[in-house]
């Protein structure tokens, strides 16, 4: 294509966003979807029957996240009080220390990010993928089939 559409400029900068944060990750022996998934558990706990619509995950891939972080140490599930059937995630203190490095990280690419294109640009962007996200949400892009 001769011109970009806007779904390739953003799903082309997301992947080059992603690869980003995964090499970053790596050296920390982490992946991106665990400093997500670190970024989204509560301080006090998560239900993680919360933490997928929170992040956005689909339950396999979830599951496998979480399950990596229990065997690095970084996190650790306790029973539910308030549900027998569920249990809250909740962070380790290697899991705490490891989230503060992605709070970092996010902030060290926001910072970057600001110190080049202006507050006004930042806004309209912002702007721009909100109305994608509402327009996606009330499904005016493609009309359901009845």
């Amino acid at each position: 294509m001769n011109t970009k559409t806007i779904d390739y400029a953003l799903r082309a900068t997301w992947q080059a966003v992603a690869r980003m944060y995964n090499e970053e990750a790596a050296k920390y022996d982490a992946t991106m979807a665990i400093a997500f998934a670190l970024l989204s558990i509560d301080k006090e706990g998560t239900p993680s029957t919360s933490l997928g619509p929170k992040m956005g995950m689909e339950a396999t891939s979830l599951t496998r996240t979480l399950k990596n972080m229990e065997e690095k140490g970084l996190i650790k599930k306790k029973k539910n009080p308030k549900d027998g059937r569920g249990v809250i995630i909740k962070l380790t203190p290697l899991g705490i220390k490891k989230r503060e490095l992605s709070k970092a990280g996010v902030l060290q690419f926001n910072d970057v990010i600001k110190q080049h294109v202006s507050e006004e640009k930042i806004k309209h962007f912002l702007e721009v993928t909100e109305t994608i996200n509402s327009l996606i949400a009330e499904r005016q892009i493609f009309e359901e089939d009845v």
